[in-house]
């Protein structure tokens, strides 16, 4: 029993070199109680010594991983050994309250607070069974003085990580002056415990019972189950630790109260500190002797992880030499090229899982990223009527247009067309930046050693990539420009001129048969109105036929010219003439309302001026007014659109819609194509042979190769790890 238990106290130790035991779950008995529960005392009872620090508030700060190893010798000597001072034994206990005070401020300081790092003791005793404890700081509530103020937190923390552990022993310390309902240590061990079958109830201080009071229901498990039980201990009191009571003589004590107790003297035989030893001893052992082929399961199991791990930090002796130097660069060289090309191809058996990377990135930016952003272009942006209009005036120049002019479609469709060029190359810009990624990230621990060599791998690919940036750009450029350099109205999907009427007159359809819907709609809602309507419908139509018939000023209308209405009132014959004359030129019925002409009384002058001189007169006003209609803007009145014009807008925006779709619809085809051809693939095909003829040279060995510090702290961490596991599962292995 003693070895099986020693062997884990090995292992503990071993393990401990590394801070790994924890990651082992090595069964052990953690001590868990309050403050001023007693806990120190069963422990110093246990041994039979006095050792721990004793005080005021929390003294306990740091874990105390507590090894017994019995000593056959009935007469050897007893002393002790921190695992922080292997060199050294410590026969003077006092020392060693002593040596855990200093190591205890070392770590956790002088202000009361707790540190996580455990001290490592080991007593060799013939008066102690073989057991491995782990004291923990008491649990408190109110932080004391300098202490932080979410102690308690900490503290619960603390011990929760160690009682977490499946493999280990709950030792919960509870006084018996106090109802157990209420016990801290029980309610905690009872949250990874909730079934009792790993944890240990000790009630102290049942001579500090009030008179009449037993605990009889707990120490028989009637009040609180536990499987594996409670058991009643006497410690000393603080007046015998003042007076230096010998522990002989309190475990003589302890054994007399509970076989004269009368509540207690028919369960005398299961309790006292000298049963609580007997029956750790025992579930120590039964634990340990249930867990060994698991633990050599797992130490066989990071024997193996280790090995592997320390094997791709690369043999530190293949580094020197200039033959085995030129190998592991060219080894190195052909991962990284490998790498960078599985990332591409999506072949990677590293690959991300919680994001898009390497070749699934840029199908995303290919199919998604750039499909959206050429579908979010409208055929006819920035395009109103008025522009097209305009530009249909001007195609025309000074002559109507018997049909829609091919040169107003062929100046407004290249501008949209010119829309697609900047997500095109925002496109290539997107893949680029994938490319650069690719080769920025490496998990390869090998090459990791070695920072130069790695910077200069990125070096070498990015400057490849930044080189097949330019091209790629330019070609995507030139494809832009390629389809504004000839609008190719024969295309088998344009739809043309004919298909654009068919269009219009499908969608004027439409909407005629909806306004007919919806007036017989109107005329079934109210008749009335339907009545009203009709009338001014019909005065409408009247007025027309005879604006149609009369012209626009009331007289016959050939041929579109309406001819000046009649004076308005009559005159001379001069007079006459005068008003046909300047209606003629200007419009005007009324002389007051013709301005050019100058105020009335320069007309009543004129009358007495000769022919001549009205004649040269009324020439320059003429040419002053010619000129300033000449310089100025049409109205908007002026640049109403007819009926005609309205047609020629909607077939031409049909026109531009369906051409610009194409050419979309062939940019989301070729763009993708140019990227991979000209930079991907050009990319993947070249990396490596770029990478042989960039950093393959003997010159730069040397250089390349210098290993990294961190790296090979590392490996030498790693290294220690693969031996001590290898002890360990020799330990472990020999036992069974």
């Amino acid at each position: 029993m003693d070895d099986l238990i020693q062997l884990t106290n090995k292992l503990q130790t071993v393990l401990a070199s590394i801070s790994s035991y924890e990651s082992l779950d090595l069964p052990q008995i953690v001590v868990v109680g309050s403050q001023s529960s007693g806990k120190s005392s069963v422990l110093e009872t246990i041994v039979q010594r006095d050792f721990l620090p004793r005080g005021s508030g929390i003294v306990t700060r740091r874990p105390l991983i507590l090894q017994l190893i019995t000593q056959r010798q009935k007469d050897a000597e007893e002393y002790g050994e921190f695992m922080h001072a292997k060199d050294k034994r410590f026969f003077d206990f006092d020392e060693i309250r002593q040596e855990i005070e200093r190591e205890t401020s070392r770590l956790a300081g002088g202000n009361k607070g707790i540190s996580r790092q455990p001290i490592h003791l080991r007593i060799y005793s013939p008066k102690v069974l073989t057991l491995t404890l782990v004291d923990l700081p008491g649990l408190t509530k109110v932080p004391i003085g300098d202490q932080p103020q979410d102690i308690e937190k900490q503290i619960r923390t603390l011990i929760m990580d160690y009682i977490s552990n499946p493999n280990s022993i709950v030792l919960a310390v509870s006084p018996a002056n106090m109802d157990v309902a209420n016990s801290d240590s029980l309610k905690l061990a009872r949250q990874v415990d909730p079934e009792g079958k790993r944890t240990i109830g000790v009630l102290t201080k049942l001579d500090l019972m009030d008179a009449g009071t037993n605990a009889l229901d707990v120490l028989m498990g009637r009040s609180y189950p536990l499987r594996l039980g409670f058991v009643g201990v006497v410690n000393r009191s603080q007046q015998d630790i003042l007076t230096n009571k010998p522990m002989s003589e309190a475990v003589d004590a302890e054994d007399d109260f509970f076989r004269q107790h009368p509540a207690y003297r028919s369960i005398a035989s299961r309790c006292g500190t000298k049963y609580l030893s007997k029956q750790l001893n025992n579930i120590l052992y039964t634990r340990i002797k249930e867990k060994l082929p698991e633990l050599r399961s797992k130490l066989s199991s990071l024997v193996s992880q280790t090995q592997q791990e320390l094997n791709q930090y690369g043999d530190p002796a293949f580094s020197s030499g200039d033959v085995h130097r030129g190998s592991l660069i060219l080894k190195l060289l052909t991962k990284f090229s490998n790498d960078f090309v599985a990332a591409i191809d999506g072949t990677s058996s590293e690959m991300s899982t919680k994001e898009l990377c390497g070749g699934a990135r840029i199908y995303f930016i290919f199919n998604n990223v750039f499909g959206s952003a050429l579908d979010a272009i409208p055929p006819c942006a920035n395009l109103s009527n008025n522009d097209i209009r305009t530009a249909i005036r001007n195609s025309t120049g000074p002559r109507p247009s018997l049909f829609v002019p091919e040169l107003a479609f062929d100046l407004l469709v290249r501008p949209q067309i010119k829309l697609l060029e900047t997500p095109s190359l925002r496109c290539v810009e997107l893949v680029y930046e994938e490319l650069m990624k690719i080769c920025h990230i490496s998990e390869y621990k090998e090459l990791l050693r070695y920072p130069r060599l790695h910077t200069k791998l990125v070096e070498v690919v990015s400057e490849l990539l930044r080189e097949r940036l330019s091209p790629t750009s330019n070609y995507v450029e030139s494809l832009i420009s390629i389809e504004r350099a000839y609008i190719n109205t024969n295309h088998p999907d344009f739809l043309g001129a004919a298909g654009a009427m068919a269009n219009l007159e499908s969608e004027s359809k439409k909407k005629k048969r909806a306004v007919e819907t919806k007036r017989r709609h109107m005329r079934t809602e109210s008749p009335a109105s339907s009545v009203v309507s009709a009338g001014s419908r019909a005065d409408d139509e009247h007025h027309q036929n005879h604006l149609l018939l009369n012209g626009a000023n009331g007289g016959p209308k050939e041929n579109g010219y309406a001819p000046p209405p009649p004076p308005a009132s009559s005159g001379s014959t001069s007079g006459e003439n005068k008003e046909s004359f300047l209606t003629y030129f200007f419009g005007g019925a009324n002389k007051n309302e013709r301005p050019a002409l100058g105020p009335q009384e320069m007309m009543n002058n004129a009358s007495f001026t000769s022919p001549l001189s009205v004649t040269s007169m009324m020439e320059n006003e003429l040419e002053r007014k010619f000129s300033e209609q000449v310089s100025m803007q049409p109205t908007e009145e002026q640049l109403q659109a007819s009926d005609r014009e309205e047609i020629e807008i909607q077939l031409i925006r049909t026109l531009i819609t369906s051409y610009f779709n194409i050419v979309r619809k062939n940019i989301q085809d070729l763009v993708p194509k140019s990227i991979m051809h000209l930079l991907v693939n050009h990319s993947r095909e070249s990396v490596q042979n770029r990478l042989v003829a960039s950093l393959y040279k003997e010159e730069l060995f040397k250089d390349l190769l210098q290993e990294d510090e961190g790296v090979a702290a590392d490996r030498e961490k790693c290294k220690t790890m693969l031996e001590v596991y290898k002890q360990a599962f020799e330990i472990v292995n020999n036992a069974l």
